[in-house]
């Protein structure tokens, strides 16, 4: 019996030895595996910032189809929907203007409209920028005012547009979207935008400068985030008007406050910083610029529209700088009038 008991110990022992031996010769075998069939590698992974110019570039947007919700009265000159179409999966609605005349055989140009901040549960597609609209659409130009997401129907959160790309990939997609309706010219695609919509804007311009041949901003927010920091939100006061809403702070969103605990304060000799502004990648601006800034502009400093005119010009960029001595944050009449006069001329010299 002992024997037995002996000789089943000793089986069992050289057992466990051989699957021990097979299992670390088998592991060597992977691990130098010339054939790399069964080999696992892990390679170090370099993460960045869905806000950097370089994640926007390398960001495949196509648009979608644009449908008609409803058709609304028509204009002067031009028909009106609401319309909508898809960015990051999201139903993103906007107020479409088309020329009541024949097309042109290429096609008509075409604008999109990037709105400034008003707040998401005040926003309405059709209210604002009513007469800016107006005084486009009468000029020949299909004109795209979008709702950006969590604005108005549109689906979504409000994300804000500085501290994340989720606007200016809303404003991508509509760009996008546009080209292919068939009555649009998609090598005649414009911009225009006002206040929180420059930071948009330059974004893309300097992300995918293929996208807009010409851009027209007013009271635009533009520059690097030191520009900002130091000529705007240093100086600002505190109060409502720039307290987010509460539907805003319910998102989550990502804020200044946010970045500058992981990154800093805003400078342009971080690294960080200069990832995300495109102030610092200004070398790829291809399209001309139009600037357009009240000198009482008491929402957005005209400083920042000066520095960044400096800026294109130092970089021998095509760039027209315009400032009104009277001239509010909407650049309001008696200004508004010459201001879009000015527009329309610049629309029509580098678009049509």
């Amino acid at each position: 019996m002992r024997y037995v008991l002996t000789l089943l110990i000793l089986v069992i022992s050289i057992f466990v030895v051989v699957n021990i031996t097979a299992n670390l010769i088998n592991k060597s075998q992977k691990t130098d595996n010339s054939a790399g069939e069964e080999e696992v590698i892990i390679k170090p992974q370099m993460f960045t910032n869905p806000l950097s110019i370089e994640s926007i570039k390398q960001k495949k947007i196509e648009g979608s189809g644009i449908a008609i919700e409803e058709e609304l009265a028509a204009g002067n000159g031009y028909k009106r929907y609401i319309a909508s179409y898809k960015s990051d999966g999201f139903k993103i609605y906007g107020l479409l203007t088309v020329p009541a005349a024949t097309p042109p055989k290429e096609g008509f140009p075409a604008i999109v409209f990037a709105h400034g901040y008003i707040p998401p549960e005040q926003y309405r597609t059709t209210e604002r920028y009513v007469a800016y609209v107006d005084s486009l659409a009468r000029e020949g130009y299909v004109v795209f005012k979008i709702d950006y997401r969590g604005h108005g129907d549109s689906e979504g959160s409000p994300e804000g547009a500085y501290f994340s790309p989720a606007y200016t990939v809303d404003t991508i997609n509509a760009a996008a979207s546009l080209k292919r309706l068939p009555y649009v010219n998609p090598d005649k695609i414009g911009a225009w935008g006002h206040s929180m919509a420059g930071m948009i804007i330059t974004r893309i311009l300097v992300a995918k400068p293929e996208i807009f041949k010409s851009v027209v901003m007013w009271g635009g927010v533009v520059g690097s985030y030191e520009d900002i920091m130091e000529e705007w939100w240093s100086k600002r006061r505190p109060g409502p008007t720039f307290a987010p809403s509460q539907r805003e702070a319910n998102s989550n969103r990502p804020s200044r406050q946010l970045f500058i605990k992981q990154y800093g304060e805003p400078n342009d000799n971080n690294s960080f910083w200069n990832s995300i502004s495109p102030k610092a990648y200004i070398s790829n601006v291809v399209a001309p610029i139009a600037l357009h800034h009240g000198e009482q502009d008491e929402t957005v400093p005209v400083a920042l529209s000066r520095r960044f005119a400096e800026e294109l010009l130092k970089n021998k960029k095509t760039v027209e700088l315009f400032t009104y001595p009277g001239g509010d944050h909407d650049i309001s009449s008696p200004s508004f009038e010459t201001a879009m006069s000015r527009t329309i001329n610049f629309f029509d010299k580098y678009l049509k």
